[in-house]
């Protein structure tokens, strides 16, 4: 099959692979949809993830499709009519989850152990052995035993692919989401309109928020306008964006969602919500650096700050259940298509700027 494999920094090849064999308890998905992600972009440019990926590897996270082969734990557990059954250990565990060649599905990118003190203490999120999957930009990927167990989801029948395939971001925007503690009535402030700003946006009026969005570039703002926000400000190049936002806003913001990921933003996110207020630095800056609050604000004005990261089982279906009532579509967040041959010289130009939010890679043409 043809894969993209990843081999350091800014170095991506698309190669013909074996498919692996699966062991038992697996599946394989033939892929469907597949999406770039900001994620992706930074390990190209970074060349790896600690966590997540170790070239050479294949790559690409956010998928869905139909499962093309299963392997049995054991033959007993084949009923008659050729499905298979595998245990359930996510929400609804102890129930078995009967799989078929040709079901739709979405599975995420990771899954927890179940056991560790954090999974014990209901943050899988923070599992102490997550388990990532990685090969989405690929013709097939085979999905751990774990992962099947724990975090593959039956799709609809009339799920499209490619609104499925946003199933791993949103999750862990619905993270951020309930973290904050977002509610009717707040006045929100999303700072960034990429795909996780945009998310927020839509699920912060969902929620009955009041939305503002601070960000660059036109077309991202338009976007942000189209899904609900009730006002945007152009913050330029990103300077003086305190005094940008007080000026264009004179609103005093519940919640502020941190959604670029740099330090003097983090530092700015901090100014910006009223005393009392809430403040997720959702976006993650880059691994060593580090940013400098004001103690005397933060103490007197009684400031809750708090970070959110990755997804749990939960948060996953979740998600799953915002795409299937209409609430997240693709079309509202991908404005691209790419033939997989091309996704090399796709990722050298977003990493010198492309403006697209998200691509669809076509990874059988």
């Amino acid at each position: 099959m043809k894969a993209a494999i990843l081999h350091g920094r800014e170095k991506i090849q698309i190669e013909d692979i074996a498919p692996p064999a699966l062991k038992p308890g697996e599946v394989r998905i033939r892929i469907e949809a597949a999406l770039t992600c900001g994620t992706d972009l930074k390990v190209f440019k970074r060349g790896y993830h600690a966590k997540m990926i170790v070239p050479p590897a294949v790559f690409g996270h956010e998928l869905a499709g139909v499962i093309s082969e299963i392997a049995l734990l054991a033959p007993s557990l084949a009923p008659p009519g050729g499905e298979r059954v595998v245990p359930c250990a996510g929400p609804g565990e102890g129930l078995p989850t009967i799989w078929s060649e040709g079901d739709r599905v979405v599975v995420a990118n990771s899954a927890p152990c179940g056991g560790c003190f954090h999974c014990r203490a209901s943050q899988e999120n923070l599992c102490e052995d997550l388990l990532f999957l990685n090969g989405a930009y690929a013709e097939s990927i085979a999905v751990p035993a774990r992962l099947v167990q724990k975090n593959l989801l039956r799709l609809k029948p009339e799920t499209h692919f490619r609104d499925a395939a946003l199933v791993e971001p949103l999750a862990c925007v619905v993270q951020g989401v309930e973290d904050t503690q977002l509610r009717a009535g707040q006045n929100v402030l999303v700072i960034g309109a990429g795909p996780i700003g945009l998310m927020f946006v839509v699920l912060a009026k969902s929620l009955g928020g009041h939305v503002t969005v601070a960000g660059r570039r036109a077309p991202r703002l338009e976007a942000a306008q189209q899904l609900g926000a009730d006002e945007v400000v152009d913050i330029g190049d990103g300077s003086g964006l305190v005094t940008k936002v007080r000026e264009a806003t004179k609103t005093h913001f519940d919640a502020v969602i941190e959604a670029v990921g740099q330090p003097a933003v983090w530092e700015a996110a901090a100014h910006l919500v009223r005393k009392g207020g809430t403040v997720n630095f959702f976006g993650g800056c880059p691994s060593g650096t580090t940013i400098t609050l004001d103690t005397t604000l933060i103490h007197y004005s009684n400031l809750t700050l708090l970070a959110s990261f990755h997804h749990t089982p939960r948060t996953i279906r979740r998600a799953l259940e915002f795409i299937e009532a209409g609430v997240i579509r693709a079309a509202d967040f991908v404005d691209g298509e790419c033939p997989l041959t091309q996704l090399p010289e796709l990722f050298k130009s977003m990493a010198a700027g492309n403006r697209v939010i998200k691509t669809l890679i076509k990874v059988h043409e």
